[in-house]
């Protein structure tokens, strides 16, 4: 079992065990109370910045009173729910924090979501209102009649066709400029947010965090990350993700939206902006390390680079940190512990490491088949537990989902070493035996992509009448002239018998979501059908 000794942070608070409450660290018990704290300390520090807009802190409070204030005047009271699209703009930290400030729940959206998908979110969430772009909207209206309950969208700007519909900006500018709190309670366990599972291997589930689980993790995450009031936070990633917002919050740091995909373009603004944490996703990662103008780029204000979302390879995690000559660090996490569990610390770097546990947490392995705690080294599921781990399913409490002495169950298989380090190895789902031996795909892909003619790949189960699974990999090629027999030829040396490649598939490309993950049992069924190869 590993566990991180809960040490002060940078303000002299600590995280004490048990967390009793959050108000001795970030001075109230809602989330939206960072807020408050941030504007008190440094009112005319730049709290959210974009390519457009700059918020300064005291901006940002006032901006949450008011879209607070708006709110109050569309829901029917405290815990009704309220869905946001999780754009890269600078209105989503005063709206979801308006949200709470208005006693309101928040359902967060990802808006590249398709409409049956949208609909199922906002079904489930049971919002009546809902902030979405645009084109969001016209993707819901779609299937609008699978969301009787929706009763109010709020367009995030004017679009062509859409005169209708009423924008962000007009709902605001007819709102009060501050809310009534009297009704609005003060209880940190109360729920707060909603967040949706990624949906990768069955329907989106709604994880409820509460106040508390938001602000101990972004306290948490500030301390792992050596986050502080001086700290620049650049996110090079394509939606909002509430850790990046409420860390930096926590510490009154300044907060970069750059929602671009060009990796080039990217770290040339953190430096001139003076990043010091760069924060993207494995696939922008991996782009920009082999983009031929690496070598000519420098950002000399950064601390470390950060990964998340799935595992970054090896080779890119070399070639980043040798040309920044900063650490770059992953870090593991759900969306049911708020999201952050593990993560690498730039002080303490282990390369292949999603780091070690935040204060406060804990984490196990265990036996995929019996559940029963493994040795330091040993490979399974990766069990966890903390003050961040949410309250429950939407409909559940969270002792329906662990066990007797609170531990939840990843889906994940993983390993750590003796100093409790975490090395994320795969999903469970994604796993398959082997004459009874549990294989990761993603130990496979590790090896096959040193091989100089892989541009991208996946490995795969697929069924095998004696062996019960073989691997398959599925691989995009940069040279035409090399067969899939050099490919088996070049993994089957360097792995154990069970995990060889048994067939090699070429293809012009891997589809892949927003974070990179590639969802295997999709292809799988396609390499199954033969509609691949």
């Amino acid at each position: 079992m590993a566990t991180t000794d809960l040490t002060p942070l940078a303000d002299g608070t600590a995280l004490g065990e048990p967390l009793e409450t959050i108000a001795g660290l970030i001075g109230g018990p809602r989330v939206d109370q960072l807020v408050t704290r941030a504007a008190q300390r440094a009112p005319d520090r730049v709290a959210v910045r974009s390519a457009t807009v700059t918020v300064t802190y005291a901006e940002l409070e006032a901006q949450t009173d008011r879209a607070a204030a708006m709110l109050q005047g569309l829901v029917d009271g405290p815990g009704a729910v309220v869905a946001i699209a999780g754009l890269m703009d600078p209105e989503f930290a005063s709206l979801f924090f308006g949200i709470s400030r208005a006693g309101a729940v928040s359902a967060v959206l990802n808006p590249f979501l398709p409409a049956e998908r949208l609909a199922h979110i906002l079904a489930t969430s049971g919002a009546r209102v809902a902030v979405l772009s645009p084109e969001m909207y016209q993707r819901i209206e779609s299937v609008r009649g699978r969301v009787p309950q929706l009763e109010t969208v709020i367009l995030t700007r004017r679009d062509a066709g859409l005169d209708d519909v009423p924008t962000l900006a007009e709902q605001l500018a007819a709102a009060p400029a501050a809310p009534d709190l009297s009704g609005v309670g003060d209880d940190p366990d109360a729920l707060a947010c909603l967040q949706f599972t990624s949906g990768t291997t069955g329907s989106a589930k709604a994880c409820q965090l509460s106040h508390r689980n938001l602000t101990v993790n972004a306290a948490q995450t500030v301390y792992a990350q050596t986050v502080d009031e001086w700290s620049v936070v650049f996110n090079c990633l394509p939606t909002f993700h509430l850790m990046h917002l409420t860390l930096a919050v926590t510490a009154v740091a300044t907060h970069v939206l750059w929602p671009g995909s060009d990796p080039v373009a990217s770290i040339r603004a953190a430096d001139r902006l003076r990043a010091t944490h760069y924060y993207s996703l494995p696939v922008r990662l991996m782009h920009l390390a082999a983009d031929p103008e690496l070598s000519q780029l420098e950002a000399p204000a950064l601390r470390a680079i950060f990964s998340g979302g799935s595992s970054l390879p090896k080779p890119a995690t070399v070639a980043l940190a040798q040309q920044f000559g900063v650490p770059v660090v992953q870090g593991y996490g759900l969306a049911e512990t708020s999201p952050s569990h593990h993560l690498g610390s730039p002080h303490r770097p282990k390369p292949g490491s999603s780091g070690q546990p935040v204060p406060g947490a804990e984490t196990r392995i265990v036996d995929v088949d019996t559940g029963k705690p493994l040795p330091v080294g040993g490979k399974g599921e990766i069990q966890v537990r903390g003050p961040q781990l949410m309250l429950g399913y939407l409909g559940r409490t969270i002792g329906q989902d662990t066990d007797e002495e609170g531990w939840f169950s990843t889906g994940d298989v993983g390993t750590l070493d003796d100093e409790g380090f975490l090395f994320w190895i795969d999903r469970i789902k994604d796993t398959f035996k082997c004459d009874n031996w549990l294989v990761s795909p993603t130990e496979i892909e590790r090896v096959l992509l040193r091989h100089p003619a892989v541009a991208d790949c996946t490995v795969l189960g697929i069924p095998d009448a004696l062996r019960g699974s073989v691997a398959c990999a599925v691989i995009v090629s940069r040279d035409p002239a090399v067969t899939v027999e050099d490919f088996a030829e070049f993994v089957n040396p360097k792995v154990p018998y069970y995990e060889e490649l048994a067939r090699v598939v070429l293809v012009e490309a891997i589809a892949r979501s927003a974070t990179g993950k590639v969802e295997r049992r999709l292809l799988r069924d396609k390499v199954v059908a033969g509609e691949l190869g």
